[in-house]
């Protein structure tokens, strides 16, 4: 199983010694990912059921980010999880993931999804009617923009007449995607269209193996080897010690206890799991998150 971080990008935490400090120790150390996130906005009064932690209010960009990383390293992997495709023009996403990878040597993972707060797709001047079909349109734009010498794309939204677009990604013949989302329709368009699933666990390991199950067969529908499909799940752990009275929830207590909750993942062919101290006690200080991130090592690589 490959591991990753999510780097230092939000609120506090988001400070350059941070940065500079996790991703060169990560990379030396053999980690095999780093991941950003993508919000554009906090809103002061958010929609009902949306939430928006107190961190976003302050968000690096995911893609700059992500380039000045690849200076500072030199062999780890630098994803997104997720940018949101409505909220950028796709010729122009493209190009930017394609100079990423290029500027990195070819360690660009490109994470996407397609969004969800009403608020964001209200300052982006999207509208949320028909967003399958676009998020279709858009997808196969990408690969087009990345793969293809020239390019010529007529659609319901995006359309490109006979171009050339550069740079190409070092990835061949395109790069990497990723899909984020969880409802039956975005697994449709997974297995159609993508690389693997970028999923999140909390609590419920039951509910994960249910909708793995969905996931699988959904890439089985497209004609797809499930073995192929990557799994890529971004978790939370929390090292503490319990008391008797308190129970467990996955991914906390012991070391021995969060290393166990990652190898059930092992069992259920997850590929991947990235690291996310966000909400973590240690979440300020960059050594007790190698230190952790160290210790699960052996779990997550035997």
């Amino acid at each position: 199983m490959k591991v990753g971080i999510r780097l230092p990008q939000t609120g506090k935490n988001a400070k350059l010694e941070n940065i500079m400090s996790l991703a060169k120790e990560a990379d030396e150390k053999g980690f095999d990912s780093l991941w950003v996130l993508e919000r554009l906005l906090w809103p002061i009064s958010p929609q009902p059921g949306e939430n928006f932690p107190s961190d976003w209010q302050e968000v690096l960009e995911p893609l700059e980010l992500l380039t000045f990383v690849a200076a500072i390293t030199d062999r780890i992997q630098l994803g997104t999880s997720v940018i949101d495709i409505f909220f950028h023009n796709p010729v122009i996403l493209a190009k930017r993931f394609a100079t990423l990878d290029l500027l990195s040597g070819g360690r660009a993972i490109a994470g996407l999804g397609i969004g969800w707060s009403k608020d964001e797709f209200l300052a982006s001047n999207i509208p949320m009617e028909k967003l399958g079909k676009r998020a279709d349109e858009y997808i196969r734009l990408l690969k087009s923009i990345w793969s293809d010498e020239i390019i010529e794309f007529y659609g319901e939204f995006y359309n490109v007449p006979p171009s050339k677009i550069g740079p190409k990604p070092i990835q061949k013949p395109s790069l990497p995607i990723y899909f984020g989302g969880s409802n039956p329709n975005t697994f449709s368009r997974m297995a159609k269209y993508a690389n693997g699933w970028i999923g999140v666990v909390r609590n419920n390991l039951d509910q994960l193996k249910i909708t793995l199950s969905l996931l699988n067969q959904k890439v089985l529908e497209a004609e797809k080897n499930p073995n192929d499909f990557e799994i890529i799940l971004i978790i939370y752990p929390n090292v503490r010690q319990f008391s008797q009275k308190e129970s467990r929830i996955p991914f906390s207590g012991s070391i021995e206890q969060v290393g166990n909750d990652i190898e059930m993942l092992k069992e259920m062919n997850v590929g991947h799991v990235i690291l996310n101290y966000n909400r973590s006690p240690i979440q300020n200080d960059m050594n007790a998150i190698i230190k952790i991130s160290l210790q699960l090592l052996p779990y997550i690589r035997t």
